[in-house]
């Protein structure tokens, strides 16, 4: 079966395209949807994946992804608790990260909101390469390394909460991706670009069905996408030297 993916944009939405086209290339059936359009059928039944793909929803207004947020939570809350009860996939990037978080899907879905990602520590738009220390306990993180390169563009990106949430997504394992230093130890700036408490860069829920993280793996699809490519060339096999195609393969053969 090839899992149907709705890709949901608004105004300021940016890397819609590169999303979809990441999960055409995988094998899925992807669509893109206006947060509109979506409000007025309220049916996510047809769809197997959801993604809140990256960018600057409504300028950022308010905060980054506050406004989609609130949509979410008047609109879809049931419509989104029933695509989830019934086993869907949900993966948030960048924007659709904060997005998730705002809305109480991150960490358990629950619609309170308990953590947040606020302005970098550096009070700047950090948009680099960067190294990631990965715990594969989630489906969209099947096969890859322990260590990864994936690039961030954020100004919002510090993953923040308080001590007693901290404990309790690490002991559940829900901490997936760290940033860290090539050689995967956790490290500050400008290793970790933001300041994120723990070095977190991405977070499931308990089921690791839904994923949230700041990294653009869409932006990691071919092996010319990597920084300092020629020095790897000859390229036999692009696809396998690359690790944000995994994210959207594991998604999809997770269906097959």
């Amino acid at each position: 079966m090839r899992p149907k993916v709705l890709i949901v944009r608004t105004a300021g939405t940016n890397c819609d395209k590169e999303t979809e086209f990441a999960f055409m290339r995988a094998g899925a059936i992807a669509s893109l949807a206006h947060i509109n359009l979506i409000k007025q059928k309220k049916d996510l039944s047809q769809y197997q994946i959801i993604c809140l793909p990256g960018g600057f929803s409504y300028g950022d207004d308010l905060g980054a992804g506050k406004i989609l947020s609130l949509e979410f939570i008047c609109w879809l809350r049931d419509s989104i608790a029933d695509f989830i009860a019934k086993g869907g996939l949900i993966i948030g990037i960048c924007n659709g990260f904060q997005v998730l978080v705002k809305t109480g899907i991150l960490p358990d879905l629950d619609f309170q909101q308990k953590v947040t990602l606020t302005t970098n520590d550096s009070a700047r738009f950090e948009d680099r390469w960067v190294y990631l220390k990965v715990e594969p306990k989630s489906i969209w993180l099947k096969n890859l390394p322990p260590i990864i390169n994936l690039p961030v563009a954020h100004g919002e990106g510090k993953f923040y909460a308080n001590n007693d949430i901290l404990d309790k997504i690490s002991n559940n394992g829900q901490i997936v991706l760290r940033y860290c230093d090539n050689q995967g130890v956790l490290a500050g700036y400008p290793f970790n670009p933001n300041g994120s408490l723990d070095n977190i860069a991405g977070i499931t829920d308990s089921s690791g069905k839904i994923l949230g993280l700041m990294p653009h793996p869409e932006r990691c699809i071919f092996g010319h996408h990597l920084p300092f490519w020629t020095k790897t060339l000859p390229l036999t096999d692009s696809k396998n030297i690359t690790f944000g195609s995994y994210f959207f393969e594991n998604a999809v053969n997770y269906f097959k």
